[in-house]
């Protein structure tokens, strides 16, 4: 998406509506401006929070069983395992 823009006489942009919408800025957003050999680059300064990672059961599995720290731990992570209808045994992980 390029749109161009006029600067004013003091050095004021209006930054398009539907730019705005689009990256999230609102009123108050604080922008960094970098100058780079081939222009100005521009960006929020706060980014905006991820979506949080959802894991498959099969991944989330492999995290039990790769990090048990002793033998304790490694049979409650399989048992848990178990729970989430994985055979711990098909997992691809370092048994201690």
């Amino acid at each position: 998406m390029k749109q161009a823009v006029k600067m004013g006489n003091r050095g004021q942009i209006t930054i398009p509506k539907d730019v705005r919408q689009k990256i999230g800025l609102v009123e108050g957003s604080i922008l960094v401006f970098e100058v780079r050999e081939d222009g100005i680059f521009m960006r929020p300064a706060i980014p905006t929070p991820m979506k949080p990672e959802e894991y498959s059961t099969y991944r989330k599995a492999e995290f039990l069983l790769n990090n048990a720290m002793n033998e304790q731990d490694y049979q409650q992570a399989r048992a848990e395992v178990e729970k989430l209808g994985l055979d711990p045994d098909t997992i691809d992980h370092e048994r201690l």
